[in-house]
């Protein structure tokens, strides 16, 4: 088993209403992987992903293009401390 890994994602385009969040929040479950997501103020979605370094690569993959609404223009990604428990859609931030 590889080591976890964690990243913060900050998703830029048509991210919001679109069902980006709860998206997100499904695909966590499906490749057991710890964190959250927000919308932000100034229009992005905000992300925190720990898990396997193929999780979290995934994770970052499926944000890259979003649900089937999403237009995603980019995603900035850096690292992340981590230390998550489970995985939860949080209130805009």
């Amino acid at each position: 088993m590889s080591e976890a890994v964690a990243r913060r994602l900050v998703i830029h385009g048509r991210v919001q209403g679109v069902w980006f969040r709860e998206s997100m929040r499904q695909d966590a479950a499906r490749l057991n992987v710890a964190g959250w997501v927000r919308n932000r103020a100034d229009g992005t979605v905000e992300a925190a992903v720990e898990g396997s370094s193929y999780a979290v690569e995934a994770m970052i993959r499926w944000a890259r293009r979003g649900p089937e609404a999403a237009e995603v223009a980019r995603v900035d990604v850096e690292d992340d401390p981590g230390g998550y428990r489970g995985f939860e859609k949080r209130p805009t931030g």
